[in-house]
């Protein structure tokens, strides 16, 4: 199955993950493609049969510079994508409240408009909390990986 990994990140630590989450991927068998420089053009071209996002969150609850055009790019050209699985790694600071994770929630919500089935909640790590995102994330990802397979 062909996984496009979308990421948005301020410090790098976003990429960090998805980059993780691209290699063990690819070593259960996953064609899993990560570009953080990626366009709507970049996403067609390699034709994604379930998405995975990995984004932090910047200022007041938004998507990362980076990801940003992206973002909107897929917004206004709607690409057919209704009915593929997809999942959200987002990245925040809980003590931040209403705004925590809020770049995950914003790609929740352009999946829920393009049709994108979330195949499991998102996983939410917290910078407060967590030193280890990439191996913090392993067991979110062996359940989506399992998600895609059935």
């Amino acid at each position: 199955m062909k996984v496009a990994i979308l990421s948005g990140s301020v410090y790098g630590t976003a990429e960090e993950v998805a980059r993780h989450v691209e290699r063990l991927m690819q070593e259960a068998g996953f064609d899993a493609w990560h570009n953080p420089r990626a366009s709507l053009a970049d996403v067609l071209a390699f034709a994604p049969e379930a998405f995975l996002a990995v984004t932090s969150t910047t200022g007041m609850g938004e998507l990362p510079d980076n990801l940003q055009p992206l973002y909107f790019a897929i917004r206004d050209h709607f690409p057919a994508w209704s009915g593929l699985p997809g999942g959200v790694i987002a990245l925040g600071d809980s003590s931040y409240g209403d705004t925590f994770c809020g770049g995950g929630e914003l790609v929740r919500e352009l999946y829920a408009e393009l049709g994108i089935r979330e195949v499991q909640p998102m996983l939410r790590l917290d910078s407060s909390e967590s030193v280890t995102p990439e191996s913090d994330a392993e067991s979110w990802l062996a359940g989506f990986m399992a998600a895609l397979q059935a």
